[in-house]
């Protein structure tokens, strides 16, 4: 069984509430986000409140101002807040991070943290995941869009853990597919889609998971029957029994499963598996989803680390082993923290023990991915900086544990309820795996973790997991830690697991003896460590355990005797070094002749200088057998025994029979040397040539025992030489190491930031684009509203111009950069534009005044200063804006002006005033000629004014208009005059052309007064 989150198996009741009752969305992304968040905020319904709120958590660089929310903003209709510390979460909003902050969720408020870890190491989407998970628990919701790492990881195995729904971006749509990938990895994704089709997805899934029972605090109520079926299926499909773990663990996962498929009814749910064996498989990985990591509660791996660890290795020598079972291994994550704390025992023991870790679990794919001993990025959250630098290895954004770590571990498939366990074990790790197993389960495990168990072995359990009522097989070492040690006193009278073949109680028996022993009292022994007892203290052995060169490892007994150190610094005891005259010599001898034929070699009656006198010494030395035996790491014991027999006299040592020693011959290592008896037996024995043969063996025995001296004083200068190569060799390999991690960190941090930059990147081609847009419709809109303009700088060089602007200065695309003062105008009359540019620049005082081209345009130029966002002067800006149209209109303003005011004089004379076309028609008749003539002006307008003359006078009046008509200048007359009530009258007509601009006569007015008037005025 996976190895869960030690608080996701509570019972609801105790299930902390949450401060909203809204679905939070949590969306990671990193490199190519940008284009994912478009798609999937552009893939909203318009039309549709979603109810959910929306936390964007993005890789940003933590130095440059983030647009992100002014883009997202584009893409949605909902509120899109950049967040500040303590900003409630609203639903149908949408929430940025801003650069350079971690963020946290609790109690539905954001609160914004300075990032722990350095640029380049942060990992901001696990930091607001994870706090999605504790926060809101089975209402939180994870997306995982495009980007590089595997951020996000670590927090989605949360949010699963806590019965939450995770989403990833499917690898085609992506930009970056390594963020998505991780996720996928881990087999906890609920769904893979584009960002398109994640909205209509997401918005299904909330109206089941949270549609009519948003505010519902206990589960579907469901009958012990159909889980049953659903226990059959797995068990019959999957082959694991589940029928034992907690009906509210399993129905909740049940009721998780069945919002992702949008089934209603557990009937309907077991049709579906029935249908459908993939979805067994996907409801086995849901049971068994376990959020663990490294070091997991440091409180209690320190607790593991100070009360158990040592107490593993006590009384233990380098042939003994240490056995620990990991059970419900999940991915592997404890079970390499406790072979690191392992390891890092027998450093400081400076010794090199056997260690074997069983970890065992249900799930394949988890007992894969713990043998691979790979894990993402995220991991180094959860180690410190110097574990991470001793035990694990980078590998392209990945952390592998160091192979000496992985030896330590045995991963294997293992059901713990039916599959047989381990034994003689030393620490039973069952961690947060009894949370989901009912009472009855529980107690029957703890027997058999008993039985697993050495005499005074640990088990270390969960934070939230006790041994309930199983006081009487361990007791407690650390409750808070919970940690306990199996009790020696126990009696077997009772099977370990129902249905499972207990050892016989006989072997348990001998497997555990009965101790009758008071606590804290030694151990009763049995007969066959009495015995041994007894026989070592009245046997007169000494020894030693060395090694092929030499070196003592162990010593036992009185060897004070025959060996003693030598002078200067003490380092590694040698043996051949410290052995006393008379031993030296054979003790070479025979450790060479066992270590050829690896069999024990021996060598009796060795006269040894002890202190003041001699002592017959009978020498043997064997090899050792050892587990992990090599030709380097060969052992060999050392065995001095003192001969029982006296000292004999000179006479009798002559004539007493010797035992043969074997020697080496210089020649021929198994040639034999005579020895003193077989001299004594012969008859024609020769004394002198005796005497002379023991000198030439003696002298040849000295110069054998110089040679090998010198020999050895060799070897161990050799050995020096080489331990010092060695050394040199394993700082610089220590030194590669150090680079190698610093150029991984290096790596690391450069993948960061090209992610940052990747992101800002982002931003500002999105930002180009739109820049590029106004720019395409500032143009347009200059080019459509005819306005010329041209931009100088401080120097007066042209930087840009509109086209309109050609039409009033002789400008190409090449001519930007130029002075403007090379430039020629079509300006009629003005020629100072260079002395106007320089004194706005000069003066920061806009100047604007009206100017003519040569084919009669009238423009308004106007020169302003060129002010920049941050109001800084850059330049100059000098437009043209056409008024031909209104000068013209100015003009003609001026003579409707001109002729209104005339009006204005015409309509209140008192003298007959009319206007009239050349034709004679009337064109205008004041009020004083309907008074004089009785004709209204409408009446006028439709008479000609040659009608108005006496038949007798209309051709003198002809004359006088022809005479008007070639802009003669014609005296005042009297004449006669037609009036309405055709009688006539006698008026005075002063006539007058009026002539256009052109010169050219086109009407005549006359200024007519009765002739009574002028009579009386003179």
């Amino acid at each position: 069984m996976k190895e869960p989150e030690g608080n996701v198996g509570e019972a609801p009741a105790i299930a902390k509430k949450s401060a909203v009752a809204f679905p939070i969305v949590g969306i990671g992304a990193s490199a190519g986000g940008l284009a994912a968040f478009e798609s999937f905020f552009s893939a909203m319904p318009a039309d549709v409140d979603t109810g959910m709120a929306y936390v964007l958590v993005q890789h940003l660089a933590p130095d440059h101002k983030s647009i992100l929310s002014d883009l997202v903003q584009r893409y949605t209709r909902m509120q899109v807040f950049e967040v500040t510390d303590g900003m409630r979460v609203q639903p149908n909003c949408a929430y940025i991070i801003p650069p350079n902050r971690d963020m946290e969720l609790l109690n539905g408020a954001l609160h914004l943290l300075e990032p722990a870890e350095p640029r380049g190491q942060r990992l901001p989407i696990d930091h607001f995941f994870c706090s999605l998970a504790r926060d809101q628990r089975e209402r939180a919701i994870c997306i995982v869009l495009s980007g590089t790492g595997s951020d996000g990881t670590r927090g989605l195995r949360m949010i699963k853990g806590e019965g939450g729904m995770v989403m990833a971006q499917d690898l085609a749509s992506t930009e970056f597919d390594g963020m998505p990938r991780s996720a996928i990895a881990t087999g906890l994704v609920d769904y893979e889609l584009s960002p398109q089709q994640m909205p209509a997805q997401l918005l299904a899934y909330a109206a089941y998971a949270f549609g009519n029972r948003m505010y519902a605090a206990a589960p579907l109520v469901t009958n012990d029957s159909i889980l049953k079926k659903i226990f059959v299926l797995l068990r019959s499909r999957i082959g694991h029994d589940f029928s034992y773990y907690k009906p509210s663990t399993i129905q909740r996962r049940i009721e998780r499963r069945m919002a992702v498929h949008q089934i209603d009814s557990m009937d309907g749910y077991v049709k579906y598996l029935q249908q459908t064996p993939a979805e067994l498989e996907a409801l086995f990985r849901d049971l068994l989803i376990g959020v663990t990591n490294f070091f997991r509660d440091a409180e209690v791996f320190a607790a593991l680390e100070n009360q158990v660890i040592p107490k593993l290795f006590s009384g233990k020598n380098a042939n003994d082993s240490v056995r620990v079972w990991s059970v419900g291994c999940s991915t592997g994550e404890e079970a390499y923290s406790i072979a690191i704390l392992l390891q890092e025992r027998m450093e400081v023991l400076k010794q090199t023990f056997k260690v074997q870790i069983f970890a065992t679990d249900i799930d394949s794919r988890a007992i894969a991915a713990a043998r691979s001993g790979q894990y993402p990025a995220t991991v180094k959250g959860d180690i410190s900086a110097e574990r991470l630098a001793r035990f694990f290895t980078a590998e392209d954004g990945t952390y592998r544990v160091h192979k000496n770590i992985r030896d330590m571990v045995v991963f294997s498939e293992q059901d713990v309820i039916k599959d047989p366990p381990f034994s003689k074990l030393d620490l039973v790790s069952c961690r947060n795996l009894l949370i989901y197993m009912g009472g009855e389960l529980q107690k029957k495990l703890m027997p058999l973790f008993h039985y697993t168990l050495n005499p005074g072995g640990c088990l270390f359990l969960g934070t939230s997991e006790t041994i309930g009522d199983s006081t009487d097989l361990f007791s407690t070492l650390d409750a808070k830690s919970k940690l306990y040690r199996r009790k020696e006193d126990f009696q077997i009278g009772h099977r370990v697991m129902a249905g499972r073949k207990s050892p016989p109680i006989m072997t348990m028996d001998a497997a555990w003896p009965r101790k009758n022993s008071a606590p804290g009292q030694a151990p009763k022994l049995s007969l066959r460590d009495l015995t041994e007892d007894a026989l070592l203290k009245h046997a007169a052995l000494s020894g030693a355990l060395i090694n092929g060169k030499g070196d003592i490892l162990y010593l036992h007994g009185r060897t004070g005797r025959y060996l003693e150190p030598e002078e200067g610094e003490t380092g590694i005891n040698n043996i051949l070094k410290m052995a006393r005259e008379g031993l030296r010599r054979e003790l070479v001898a025979t450790l060479h002749k066992a270590a050829v034929s690896k069999l024990p070699a021996r060598t009796v009656g060795l006269k040894v200088k002890t202190n003041g006198h001699y002592a017959t010494v009978n020498l043997t030395v064997a090899p050792v057998a050892t587990a992990a035996q090599t030709s380097e790491t060969l052992l060999y014991i050392v065995v001095l025994e003192e001969s029982p027999i006296p000292n004999p006299s000179a006479a009798e040592r002559e004539s007493a029979p010797r035992t043969a020693v074997p020697m080496a011959d210089p020649v021929a290592d198994d040639a034999p040397i005579a020895n003193d008896a077989s001299f004594a037996n012969d008859a024609s024995f020769d004394r002198a040539a005796a005497g002379a043969t023991i000198a030439a063996l003696n002298d040849q025995l000295r110069s054998n025992e110089e040679y090998l001296q010198a020999a050895n004083e060799q070897l161990e200068t050799s050995n020096e030489e080489l331990k010092s190569s060695n050394e040199e060799m394993q700082s610089i390999n220590e030194e590669l190491q150090s680079t190698n991690e610093e150029l991984e960190t290096s790596k690391e941090e450069m993948q960061s930031i090209n992610e940052e930059l990747s992101t800002v990147n982002a931003e500002l081609q999105t930002k180009v684009v739109e820049l590029s847009r106004t720019s395409n419709d500032m143009n347009n809109l200059l080019a459509s509203t005819g306005i010329g303009t041209i931009f100088v700088d401080h120097q007066l060089r042209i930087l840009r111009f509109t086209p309109t602007i050609t039409r009033i200065i002789n400008l190409i695309a090449s001519d930007v950069g130029r002075p403007v003062a090379h430039t020629v105008t079509n300006l009629v009359g003005y020629n100072s534009l260079v002395v106007d540019a320089q004194s706005v620049l000069n003066t920061l005082i806009p100047k604007e005044l009206e100017v003519q081209t040569t084919e009669g345009a009238w423009y308004t130029m106007r020169i302003l200063p060129y002010r920049t966002l941050d109001n800084v002067i850059e330049g100059a800006v000098i437009t043209f804006v056409e008024i031909t149209e209104v000068v013209r209109a100015r003009h003609a303003l001026r003579k409707a002006n001109d002729v209104l005011r005339l009006a204005v004089v015409v309509q209140d004379a008192h003298d007959a005033i009319t206007l009239q076309d050349l034709d004679g028609r009337i064109l205008a008749w004041n009020p004083a000629a309907t008074q004089l003539y009785g004709w209204s002006e409408a009446e006028a307008l439709a008479m000609n004014s040659i009608d108005r003359f006496p038949p007798a006078l209309r051709v003198e009046a002809k004359t006088r208009m022809e005479q008007l008509r070639r802009a003669e200048v014609l005296a005042p007359y009297i004449t006669r005059v037609l009036t309405k009530d055709g009688s006539f009258a006698h008026v005075s007509i002063t006539a007058t052309a009026l002539i256009d601009q052109e010169g050219k006569v086109y009407a005549i007015a006359t200024t007519e007064r009765a002739q009574e008037s002028l009579l009386g005025n003179s």
